[in-house]
Order: C-alpha cells, then structure tokens, then sequence
C-alpha cells in the first residue's frame, strides 16, 4: 500500500500557512523571530511604564512595578492574567502575613513562621503557584530595613505590584494583542496536519519498509499535543470569543489525542509486516481508505484553520470506504487457509484501527460543527 507522497498545491499552501512546512520567502525574520521582537518590545514596553508610574507617584521602590510587569507579561492575552491572578493572590497573602508576624516576636523565628504559615494557607487554598510570591514578599517586608511603619511598606508593594499588573494586562490587550484560543485554534490545526504525516509515515512501513522520520513525527506530535494543553489552559482566562468556541476548541483537543493513540495502535500493528502477502489481497480497496485518510486529515486542519466544519470534504466518503473495505475483506476471507494466522491477524489489526482513525476524523468535523451551532451542508 503506497500513499501518494505530493501534496496539492492547497494543501501546501495550508501548511506554509500554519508553519508547518517551511517558506522559503520568509528570510531571517520568520514568524518565530517575529514574534520574539514582539514579545521583547512589549516586555520592555510594560516595565518602562511601570516604573515610570510608580516614580510619577512618588513610590521611589518603583523598580517592584516593572519587576512584576516582566514576570506577568506572558506571549498571550489569557497566560498574562493568569500569571497576573498568581502574583497578586501570592503578594495580598505575603503582605498580610509579613505584616501580622512583624507585630510580634523577634527575628528570625517571626519570619520563619511567616513563611511557613503563607506557605501552607496558599496550600490549603489551591493556590500553590502563588506560594513562592508570598513567601518573597514576606522576605522584603519583613528582612528589607526601612526607616518607615510596619503597613507602610506592604500597602506600597501591593500598590506596586497591582500597578505593574495593571500596566501588563493593558499593554497586553492593547499592543499586537496575542489570544491564546487564537494560537490554540492553529495550534490544533498544526496538530491535525502532523498527525497526518505520522498516519502517513506509519503506513509506510506496511508491507514495506520502516519511514526514517518516524520517531521524529511521534515526538513532534507529542510536543505539539503538550504546548495546546498550555494554550487550553490559557484560554481559559480569555473571553470565550463566540458561540461555541470553547466546546470546539475542547472537543477537537480531545479529538486529537484519541487518533493519537489510535495511530500508536496502528504501529505497533504494522510491525514486521514488512514481507505481508495477504495485505494484497485487499488492496485496492485499503489503500484508497489509507488514502482519504490522509486528505480527511488536512481537510479537518483547513476547517479548524477557517474555522468553518460544515463544508464535507470533496470527493471523499470516508464511510462508503469502510463499507467497501468490509465487503473486500468478507470476500477474501475464504482464502485465508493460505497464509499465515499472524499475516491475517495483522490486516484485520490494521483495517480496524484504520476505521477507527476514519470515525474519529468524520466526528472531529461533525461534532465541532454542533458545538459551534452552525448547520450542516
């Protein structure tokens, strides 16, 4: 079974689009490069602000306001407030804890039960990520020696780090505004093309030689699966951005790692198939199901690239393939006496998970479409 290796002009065009395949055109300032200048500027951008603010208001420690906007300033909207919400939370607490325990006892033990203390209260609150900040601002406050009261210095750096904040939250809105379900949306579109280049390179090791790019493709798969959870997890900060986007966006993350396993099914399947004879005998019909398979897989990145999943893909019909495939292996099955028991076990392994993988992609499509309440063609 061969896939054809060209890809059409559209679907190359698709994958320079997502930065999947590589534009020769773009020179030294690819995307990636654009984006680092963007993100350096804006991080420049915010801190400048910030202490420009908290020098303008007379908070002369106005370098803890740009400290916090470089911490927050995250590459997207949603990252930046979540950042945002573990800064603040872990400072509130810090203040109030390092203000309390500075009223009474001596150093060290005083700080030390602090710490301790804020430590275990971000704990039992389910804020662990803002544990570390509290504990640092219990250190300022309580270790850093200043000539002023006990409120004074962590009213100001409370003050300081909100305004810090606030300045991050504003340049990140206003300033090449970056959404995480945006990235996240291309993100899984990148995904999907991927993931059809590993079905593709999966496949050619049945019957036939192992792909040399195998292992590559998995780990590219694996890397892409793990930066859009980070991306769901961000857009979970961001405004939902229309009817259904964020029941989209799960379902087709889902979706994803459900062909994922299915295709690490498949290899494990196609292994030391490589001398199969039987797998001939339902040919043609199994390559033409591998084959709308593969365009199944970038028609579903061109629609979560659109975003637009009530347009079927041309010319394929993914289940009148499996039905022909069945009707071709019910028809070979009376010579099964003369192979192997392994060779017949691993095509009707490979023609399964391959039905699988096709029901998984038309559900992709269909079930986002309802999510996103847009009627069918």
């Amino acid at each position: 079974m061969r896939l054809k290796a060209n890809k059409t002009a559209s679907q190359q065009q698709l994958a320079v689009k997502l930065r999947v395949d590589k534009d020769a055109s773009q020179g030294f300032f690819t995307w990636e490069r654009r984006r680092l200048l963007i993100q350096a500027a804006k991080t420049a951008l915010a801190a400048t602000v910030s202490w420009w603010l908290m020098m303008s208001l007379g908070l002369h420690d106005g370098y803890w306001g740009a400290i916090s906007a470089i911490i927050v300033l995250q590459s997207n909207f949603g990252a930046t407030v979540s950042a945002s919400r573990d800064r603040l939370l872990g400072t509130l607490i810090g203040a109030v804890f390092g203000f309390a325990f500075s009223l009474v006892g001596t150093l060290p033990w005083n700080f030390a039960f602090a710490v301790l203390t804020a430590v275990i209260a971000c704990g039992l609150l389910g804020l662990r990520s803002s544990s570390r900040l509290a504990g640092v601002t219990i250190a300022i406050i309580m270790l850093v020696q200043v000539k002023a009261s006990y409120w004074m210095l962590p009213l100001h750096r409370v003050a300081e780090v909100f305004m810090g904040i606030v300045v991050s939250i504003v340049v990140s809105t206003l300033v090449f505004p970056d959404r995480a379900r945006l990235r996240l949306k291309d993100g899984l579109a990148q995904e999907f093309l991927v993931l059809g280049a590993l079905f593709e390179a999966i496949l050619q090791g049945y019957s036939g030689p192992p792909a040399e790019n195998l292992s590559s493709l998995r780990e590219d798969v694996m890397t892409r699966m793990r930066a859009n959870n980070l991306l769901m997890e961000a857009s979970r900060h961001e405004p939902a951005g229309g009817p259904g986007w964020r029941e989209g966006l799960g379902m087709l993350s889902q979706f994803g790692r459900s062909i994922f396993d299915a295709l690490i099914a498949l290899e494990y399947s196609v292994k030391d198939s490589h001398q199969d004879a039987y797998a001939q005998q339902i040919e043609p019909e199994l390559g033409l199901l591998a084959v709308d398979i593969r365009t199944g897989f970038h028609h579903v990145a061109s629609c979560i690239h659109n975003w637009a999943f009530h347009i079927p893909p041309p010319g394929i019909s993914l289940e009148g393939d499996i039905e022909t495939l069945e009707s071709r292996m019910n028809a070979v099955r009376p010579k099964g006496m003369e192979f192997s028991q392994a060779e017949i076990l691993r095509a009707y392994a490979v023609q399964l998970h391959l039905k699988q993988i096709a029901r998984i992609l038309r559900a992709s499509r269909v079930e986002t479409n309802r999510a996103i309440g847009v009627s069918a063609e």
